[in-house]
């Protein structure tokens, strides 16, 4: 059969981020569709854009279940994380059963739902990666200069 793709393929491309508590961006890798999270974590941390703290405080990094493995726990470690994975259904649990519980990963769908604002990334229609890619950037660089307005203005 010609056009027909294996099950379980998909099409399209998926944005990878590392963000900081408040969802600013630090760290942004675009592949492809059909490519698993945990395949790109060490490409994710690689193009973080701000160095760790020299003060000797710790950073944390929340996933969840997807970077559940000895590999995914081992590359965090290795970049200076202190890696928080959990599923996705004990965060929600305790969501209900404890007041005032904010599950920390979520963040990240908020960031991603804030460049999904920008309605000419919410659809690709550009053919080039580079040119897609420049337009996250651009999308990234607008969202933290206004979480820093709102921090220092």
């Amino acid at each position: 059969m010609v056009g027909t793709r294996p099950i379980g393929e998909k099409k399209g491309t998926k944005r990878n981020l590392l963000v900081d508590g408040r969802g600013v961006p630090l760290s942004l890798v675009v592949c492809g569709a059909n490519r698993h999270d945990v395949t790109q974590l060490e490409a994710v941390l690689d193009a973080v854009v701000l160095d760790h703290p020299q003060d000797g405080t710790a950073q944390h990094l929340c996933a969840d279940a997807a970077y559940d493995s000895v590999n995914a726990h081992a590359t965090i470690t290795a970049h200076g994380y202190i890696p928080h994975v959990r599923p996705r259904n004990v965060e929600a649990e305790e969501k209900k059963t404890i007041p005032g519980y904010k599950a920390r990963r979520w963040v990240v769908e908020a960031c991603h739902s804030w460049i999904n604002r920008f309605r000419k990334l919410l659809v690709r229609f550009e053919k080039t990666d580079a040119s897609y890619l420049a337009l996250i950037h651009l999308a990234c660089a607008i969202i933290c200069w206004r979480k820093i307005g709102v921090v220092y203005g």
